[in-house]
């Protein structure tokens, strides 16, 4: 029977509680990013709370680079990572800006 070898990276006992909270404080902060920007956006929110929701995204950015960077990735891996938080980062912009021009078409 052959051997199956499956790569993973290894993950250092003394930095898995580093890796847990990092991955978890990602979702968790991408979460409120995305939850203060539409708040903002459908004026349920003051605007000055808009600032706070970036800030969010820079702490997702900042544990998800802490998190890639402790599980070891390749390069490649990180520069699509990297997009990805761009993507983040405008998308929601993206959809509020579709949500408005459906709504000026269908109101008038």
């Amino acid at each position: 029977m052959e051997e199956i070898f499956i790569s993973r990276p290894e993950i250092a006992i003394d930095d898995f509680m580093i890796v847990f909270l990092s991955g978890a404080l990602t979702i968790v902060f991408a979460g409120a990013y995305v939850c203060i920007f539409a708040l903002v956006k459908i004026k349920k929110l003051k605007n000055y709370f808009m600032p706070i929701a970036y800030l969010f995204w820079v702490l997702t950015v900042l544990c998800l680079y802490v998190l890639s960077d402790l599980i070891g990735n390749h390069p490649f891996t990180q520069k699509v990572l990297f997009m990805t938080m761009l993507a983040y980062l405008f998308f929601p912009h993206f959809i509020f800006f579709l949500m408005d021009k459906s709504h000026e078409n269908h109101e008038h």
